[in-house]
């Protein structure tokens, strides 16, 4: 895997965030279940296998389904999804808006956070190497944020796309081409990683330079092979890339960091 990256010199990597930083099922898995049981607190109505099926959560394999809503769906688009769940259990629009403003939850975005890999120390070798790193992303902008800091890699991060921040969603290009405007470097000169087809997809629109996908997420390797330029298990491997172009040197990424910041 690392013959097959190292002859691709980013400028930039733009990574996505749930399946590729941080383990999908982790995060989201639970919050169909929770927030099911939270809308029929306030409801009296049992909605769980109605809402999972929407969402895409497989309750007997604890698994998000990769081409399923949740799996690559804003924020925005799941509530009114769970809206629509509330009204075909025989509730009126306002009915349905009311229950699910008293029993909306999202996942907690650092609680629930699962790194895949020690995020601080990849970031840092990358930056070492004068490569830039982006986040496009179909969460919002508050719990991304939130999952930066905790993590403490929000000085190496250049620039990130959030589910609500007006552009254009996966498999879209306008997150990966928004994120090389902002740094200013072209398309052909990015790596951008994924573990989701949406992830791909919206790569090869945008012209990357290479598209990667990772296993780590909802997708299975048959799935992302078509449009991925390579296949690795998770970003863990890109440690070896980025040692690579350091040419084995000992790093030390506490000295002189004036990272450039696009948020």
């Amino acid at each position: 895997m690392l013959n097959d990256l190292k002859h691709f010199k980013a400028q930039a990597i733009i990574f996505d965030k749930d399946g590729t930083l941080i383990d999908f099922d982790a995060m989201w898995g639970g919050w169909a279940l929770v927030l099911a049981e939270q809308l029929h607190q306030v409801s009296g109505i049992h909605v769980r296998d109605a809402l999972c099926d929407a969402l895409g959560y497989d309750q007997a394999a604890n698994k998000v389904l990769a081409h399923g809503m949740m799996a690559a769906s804003p924020m925005g688009k799941l509530r009114q999804l769970t809206v629509e769940v509330m009204q075909a259990q025989g509730l009126s629009a306002e009915q349905a808006e009311r229950v699910v403003d008293d029993g909306w939850r999202i996942p907690d975005p650092v609680v629930l956070a699962k790194q895949f890999t020690d995020t601080w120390t990849l970031f840092s070798y990358l930056y070492k190497q004068n490569i830039k790193i982006g986040i496009a992303t179909s969460d919002d902008r508050a719990p991304t944020q939130a999952m930066i800091e905790a993590f403490d890699i929000e000085e190496f991060i250049a620039t990130m796309v959030c589910a609500d921040d007006g552009i254009p969603s996966k498999p879209a290009p306008d997150m990966v081409t928004t994120i090389c405007q902002r740094i200013n470097i072209i398309p052909s000169k990015v790596m951008v990683i994924g573990d989701t087809t949406s992830d791909l997809k919206m790569g090869r629109a945008a012209g990357a330079g290479l598209v990667v996908g990772v296993l780590s997420g909802v997708s299975a390797a048959k799935d992302l092979i078509p449009f991925a330029d390579v296949i690795i298990n998770s970003v863990d491997d890109l440690h070896a890339y980025a040692e690579s172009l350091a040419g084995n040197e000992r790093l030390d990424p506490q000295n002189g960091l004036n990272p450039d910041f696009a948020f």
